[in-house]
């Protein structure tokens, strides 16, 4: 046992430096990547910073601007609410009027035809009836007056071809 502890010191030994080794490589290669990082960085903040900065002076610039446009499109939405329920008023009391309006000249109509039909009546009672009442009163009497002349015709040797023949339908109307 004796000569197996200088090969397990070597081999310790070996592994010491070799684990020193991967932890000077280790170190080696964040030192690089800490270098490129640092590298980034500064590059960000040259370029990103600017550009942020930029960004947040608009905004604040146009925070005002953005704020009126907010109440002028307030503003306008209430005004055009309130155009709307004048219109709206506007055409509902027209339509009321309108249909007034139908509902009298319906009624006018109504009593125009009455009117028309009433007098309609009246004239066929005064004068059309009377008419029919002359008329058939005159027949009558022309009828009568043509058989008394159509009688003497027929004692005199005339005949009855010579007579106009009155048809019953001709005599009343």
């Amino acid at each position: 046992m004796d000569n197996l502890t200088p090969i397990f010191i070597a081999l310790t030994g070996a592994a010491v430096l070799l684990q020193a080794g991967v932890l000077v490589g280790i170190y080696l290669s964040l030192r690089k990547s800490s270098a490129r990082m640092e590298a980034i960085a500064a590059e960000v903040k040259n370029k990103a910073l600017p550009a942020l900065e930029k960004a947040q002076a608009l905004l604040t610039e146009l925070q005002p601007k953005l704020a009126a446009i907010s109440d002028n499109v307030v503003e306008t939405t209430t005004l055009a609410r309130a155009q709307l329920q004048r219109v709206d008023a506007t055409v509902n009391d027209a339509l009321d009027r309108a249909r007034l309006q139908v509902i009298r000249a319906d009624e006018l109509l109504t009593r125009t035809i009455d009117r028309v039909e009433a007098t309609s009546e009246i004239v066929q009672k005064t004068v059309v009836s009377p008419v029919r009442q002359v008329s058939g009163l005159i027949q009558g009497v022309t009828a009568g007056i043509e058989f008394l002349f159509a009688g003497r015709g027929r004692r005199n040797g005339g005949s009855r071809e010579g007579r106009r023949a009155v048809p019953q339908d001709e005599m009343f109307i």
